[in-house]
């Protein structure tokens, strides 16, 4: 049993001193505080991190097919009146949505009771016989789906009832503030905010401005909220709060918008799919009659192929204490060797005053 024992005591890698050998120092004993200040230091440091959540970031490529896409916004225009302005959107797969924005009707106007047996005329809209046109609305949805322009409302017995020429002007000076979302096929297109009506011919869209084609618009706006799905911890809108004021009239500003598919998940397990986006901008003057190029506030975006997706962490276990370890240890070795090089440079400095080195 003893030669056992003294195979193992051959085995240790830590040979005992005798304390009669020992001799503490006053540099080994500064090297000793310093020392364990930093191990505490980087033991706190590394504490913190594996008690909190880390971010992995990892781009993959989108293989997802068709889906919607839904674009939140909150846009401000102080010089144009909310009852000519509207939302059109749309997207290469050709689906559009045109004036898209709900607007009440005048009290003295609007749509017939449903007692009444009256048929308003489309003006010549019709898509048969028995349609029948009871709002100023209907005729301007009609003459859209004809791939017509209204260009004289007076003459239209519905636009005069509903008395919408006389409440543009009453909001003369006035601006709007519109907030709201949109659901769009996930596939590239464009939503602009025009000071008009829209309607669609030949694969372009073109602007009806009813009674007011001479008319000048200033589009300065204020994008206090522009988003693509939900939102998560970390996300940046680069054009929330984005403002631009133009003294001048008639300005097409145009946005271009990278939109980047991304999977966020939190430590708990929940998953949001949503979407970052990157923009750029420009903006000219136009002159007012162009069809292809009308004053107003343009967002053209695609989608990006690529996927990004977040994951919270925890630093796992094994690596906290190996990390513990290493500073322990690296600093332990450190210390020691910077001790002896002191120590041993002390010694021969009081060789030298003594004249014995060498």
């Amino acid at each position: 049993m003893d030669a056992i024992f003294n195979r193992l005591r051959n085995l240790d890698a830590y040979p005992k001193i005798n304390e009669d050998f020992f001799r503490r120092t006053f540099s080994g004993g500064l090297i000793t505080i310093a020392s364990s200040f930093i191990m505490l230091f980087l033991f706190f440091s590394e504490l913190r991190l594996y008690l909190h959540a880390k971010t992995e970031t990892r781009l993959i490529v989108d293989t997802s097919r068709g889906g919607k896409l839904h674009i939140n916004f909150d846009m401000s225009f102080p010089a144009i009146p909310c009852s000519i302005l509207s939302i059109d959107a749309i997207d290469v797969s050709g689906e559009q949505h045109l004036d898209i924005i709900e607007k009440p009707l005048q009290r003295h106007g609007g749509r017939l009771e449903h007692n009444e047996t009256y048929c308003g005329s489309c003006f010549g809209a019709e898509s048969s016989d028995d349609e029948c046109c009871n709002s100023c609305e209907e005729v301007r949805e009609a003459y859209r789906k004809k791939g017509w322009a209204i260009t004289n409302q007076d003459l239209i017995d519905q636009c005069q009832r509903e008395d919408f020429i006389q409440k543009v002007k009453d909001e003369e000076g006035e601006g709007c503030n519109i907030e709201g979302s949109l659901e769009v096929n996930k596939v590239a297109g464009s939503f602009n905010f025009v000071p008009g009506k829209s309607f669609h011919q030949s694969s372009f869209n073109f602007l009806g401005l009813f009674a007011l084609q001479t008319s000048d618009h200033n589009v300065s706006h204020r994008i206090n909220r522009l988003a693509f799905g939900d939102h998560y911890d970390g996300l940046v809108n680069p054009l929330d709060g984005v403002h631009w004021k133009y003294d001048k009239q008639n300005v097409m500003h145009q946005y271009f918008v990278k939109v980047v598919p991304t999977i966020y998940t939190d430590i708990g397990g929940h998953t949001v799919h949503s979407n970052q986006y990157s923009a750029t901008e420009h903006f000219k003057s136009v002159e007012f009659g162009n069809s292809l190029s009308i004053p107003g506030v343009f967002f053209y975006y695609d989608l990006s192929p690529v996927k990004v997706t977040y994951s919270e962490e925890h630093v796992p276990f094994l690596h906290f204490m190996t990390h513990i370890c290493a500073i322990v240890g690296g600093i332990f070795s450190v210390a020691g060797i910077v001790d002896a090089f002191i120590y041993h440079g002390q010694r021969k400095m009081k060789k030298v005053e003594i004249g014995k080195l060498g």
